[in-house]
């Protein structure tokens, strides 16, 4: 069972990848529900076993590109994001004092919290892309402009997976030139 967890959680984030077009250093936020991955409402199935699996799909994909992942918490800690200390100094996030654990902030928040080697909290980020597993609601941690993908990967366990990335604002009207 956890095989197919860390099979499907990898092609999400593979697809992910290769539609946003994320560069070396960008974030990538991951929001994950292993609740919705066993078919238990969204915090009402903590599965500390699953958020590994999940974590182990998710990271080699993301360090062969040179990427930061940015875990979303749960509601208890209002969604803030746990991400190595060198990517928060890199954007300017200011860590806020707070420790991840399953009862609060979720099972893989907690997770990534001990699988980082230098982890801090944040409260706010812009990342480039994004991984939503079991419906967390991460657009609040995404650049403007969010545009939705639609992945090939539509589950990962039982939870639905919704993606984006994003894309500079288009401005200057109808004389612009877009690349």
């Amino acid at each position: 069972m956890y095989e197919d967890i860390t099979a499907a959680a990898r092609a999400a984030m593979e697809e992910l990848l290769e539609a946003s077009k994320c560069r070396p250093g960008d974030l990538v936020v991951v929001g994950c529900s292993t609740s919705e991955i066993m078919g238990e409402p969204i915090g009402k199935g903590r599965v500390p076993q699953v958020a590994s699996a999940v974590l182990e799909g998710l990271l080699p994909p993301l360090k062969e590109r040179g990427l930061y992942l940015a875990a979303q918490c749960c509601e208890h800690l209002n969604r803030a994001l746990v991400l190595e200390r060198e990517a928060a100094e890199k954007y300017g996030y200011e860590p806020v004092w707070v420790r991840p654990v399953p009862e609060a902030g979720g099972s893989f928040a907690a997770a990534v919290y001990e699988a980082m080697s230098d982890p801090v909290v944040v409260e706010h980020i812009r990342a480039a892309a994004g991984l939503d597993i079991g419906n967390t609601l991460i657009g609040m941690h995404l650049k403007e402009v969010a545009v939705p993908l639609r992945l090939k990967v539509k589950t990962v366990g039982k939870a639905q997976v919704v993606a984006a990335r994003t894309r500079p604002k288009l401005i200057g009207g109808a004389r612009a030139v877009y690349e």
